[in-house]
């Protein structure tokens, strides 16, 4: 009997003492997402890669404003928002004591300003998108000038850059360039 308490206080404690002692994670533990909104551009690549629907991205255009929205939930921490950001504004954290009283404290939300369309005044996208395309272009070697001259198609919606083209290509004449082309084979 003596033999058996001495293997015993050898052997150590099998547990660990959580709550009362801090709880060791693995690096790689994948906890509770987080949003850095000063880095978010607004994309909704997230919402779109979220298997369980935790994320989403509402438009409200009469107040001039995106909405993304977590609901931790419904979130079941696989990673896939962290992996499609393209600014890595969302990460996963190592917190996973997520235990609430309320309900409303499981949702995280962030509010970001829509860009109007300069011809009709619609709001068509988030601003922070836009500048992003913009410093894109400006660090792959596009001059300032070039720039400027492409800012009308940084600030015009889809819609009127589609009625934009078709006007000039009824300037140019369809029939002329299909009629040329047709010359061509002969």
């Amino acid at each position: 009997m003596l033999k058996l308490f001495k293997t015993i206080l050898k052997a150590g404690e099998p547990t660990v003492k959580y709550p009362f002692a801090p709880l060791e994670i693995s690096p790689d533990f994948r906890g509770r997402p987080e949003l850095n909104p000063e880095q978010c551009i607004a994309c909704a690549a997230c919402t779109m890669a979220c298997p369980a629907n935790a994320l989403t991205m509402e438009t409200h255009p009469e107040n001039n404003e995106r909405l993304w929205q977590l609901f931790i939930g419904r979130c079941i921490f696989c990673g896939r928002c962290e992996e499609v950001c393209p600014t890595k504004a969302i990460r996963l954290t190592n917190d996973f004591e997520l235990a609430v009283t309320n309900k409303a404290d499981l949702y995280v939300k962030a509010v970001f300003r829509l860009q109007h369309c300069e011809v009709c005044q619609q709001p068509f996208t988030p601003e922070k998108s836009a500048h992003y395309a913009v410093e894109l272009l400006r660090q792959s070697g596009v001059s300032d000038e070039a720039l400027e001259s492409m800012k009308s198609q940084f600030t015009t919606c889809p819609a009127c850059k589609r009625k934009q083209t078709v006007g000039r290509h009824d300037q140019q004449g369809l029939s002329f360039n299909v009629v040329e082309k047709a010359d061509e084979r002969v």
